[in-house]
């Protein structure tokens, strides 16, 4: 992307995007590449967003029990409010268990690295990463551990394969390319093949969220439709999130330094301190470098990096430097670390981790430019927006990886 903004001189381009006709009906789109044209993606009075989320073509719904869910409606559609609203209901019903819950598997997860590095020399916090946060997600929002159903400890790997058949015509395994385009970047993969992963996935949810399938009832859901959405608000948006979010926050911080860990530490220990030696709720809105070193992460490595949406009428898009016009039914997409490294927004400092960028009156300023939730993190989710119904839940999660880190380290 960087490439054609340097070729043409402009930050918003016309290019083809994977994958190939065989996936995609139309892989020509319109892409916006900075701070200020990448905003139009999120106005819903300007683009639709019905059927696009993973971009040009959009994966079977047998995957999803014959559900188009959530992720895949436009706000126009009256499912898209129902079913956010019961994402909403059930965030609200969990609040008091997502910090309890966090601490005791992540506390687990440390201990588990340090005795492979007594054994063995090293730890590979990704895969043991995956694990926990399967585990913590089902504790935090159903209060029932995968690993005591049926599933075992067969989540992750049932969670991983199903993510994959979705999203394989986007991805690189790394095998040779001789057998990546043909098994991956031509035609789609039989859904028939991770259907028995998948009624493993359901059978665990349908049991676990019984609460939650009484709420959807109630706001007008068909049980099993409502199951199936939060079978993928759970693995896909949550879990596949959690899988890079906290591996790259955990990069960041590390690579930042370890005068920087000195500040963390003195800020994280003092707030715990005041509460009594406990991390709450307002001990954490106390740790200003602690929340922005968590967006600053967030800024750089969104987890989710593609945005899409289509034209619903003919309209102009405004970049720093011009004025461009799309036409009706033209699909737009966005590379958001293109736009989220701006050096326009960010100074000549937009690609580096600057860890304290957002503490201040200046700093919080520069929040509207960071989208990782699919919109301003100044602006909140709605039944009326496709902005990230977890947003608040997923920097809270960030916070308290870094303070599991620091309350046990020094650096």
């Amino acid at each position: 992307f960087e490439s054609r903004v340097e070729r043409y001189g402009s930050t918003v381009v016309r290019i083809n995007v994977p994958p190939g006709p065989f996936m995609a009906r139309d892989p020509r789109v319109v892409a916006v590449l900075d701070a200020k044209s990448f905003p139009v993606l999120f106005d819903v009075d300007k683009v639709e967003k019905k059927n696009l989320f993973t971009g040009t073509y959009m994966p079977s719904t047998s995957l999803t029990g014959g559900f188009r869910v959530c992720s895949y409606l436009d706000p126009s559609e009256p499912t898209h409010a129902k079913v956010k609203q019961l994402l909403f209901s059930l965030l609200a019903s969990r609040k008091d268990a997502f910090i309890p819950a966090f601490r005791s598997h992540f506390s687990s997860l440390l201990a588990t690295v340090e005795s492979q590095l007594v054994l063995g020399g090293k730890a590979n916090f990704n895969t043991l990463n995956d694990a926990t946060s399967f585990e913590f997600i089902g504790d935090a929002y159903f209060g029932v551990l995968p690993s005591a159903s049926d599933l075992g400890t067969t989540g992750p790997a049932k969670a991983a394969k199903w993510l994959i058949f979705q999203l394989h015509p986007l991805v690189t395994l790394g095998l040779p390319m001789i057998l990546e385009e043909p098994l991956l970047h031509t035609v789609h993969l039989p859904p028939i093949l991770v259907s028995g992963d998948y009624k493993v996935l359901y059978k665990y949810f349908n049991a676990a969220a019984t609460k939650a399938l009484d709420t959807a009832e109630g706001l007008g859901l068909k049980r099993d439709e409502a199951c199936h959405n939060l079978l993928f608000a759970t693995v896909f948006n949550s879990y596949g999130g959690l899988k890079v979010l906290l591996p790259g926050i955990l990069a960041r911080i590390a690579g930042a330094g370890e005068k920087f860990h000195q500040k963390l530490v003195a800020e994280i220990r003092a707030a715990v301190a005041d509460a009594g030696g406990k991390v709450t709720v307002e001990a954490l809105e106390k740790m200003e470098l602690t929340k922005s070193a968590v967006w600053e992460a967030l800024r750089l490595d969104p987890p989710v990096k593609f945005q899409y949406g289509r034209a619903k009428a003919d309209m102009n898009i405004e970049s720093h430097d011009a004025v461009f016009a799309v036409k009706k039914g033209e699909m737009l997409f966005g590379y958001q670390p293109c736009a989220t490294r701006d050096p326009r927004v960010f100074s000549p400092t937009a690609r580096e981790f600057v860890g304290d960028r957002f503490v201040g009156e200046e700093g919080r300023k520069l929040l509207q430019y960071v989208y990782w939730s699919n919109g301003r993190e100044t602006e909140s989710p709605s039944v009326d927006n496709k902005q990230c119904p977890g947003k608040n839940l997923v920097v809270l999660v960030g916070r308290l990886l870094v303070v599991e880190l620091f309350l046990r380290y020094d650096t």
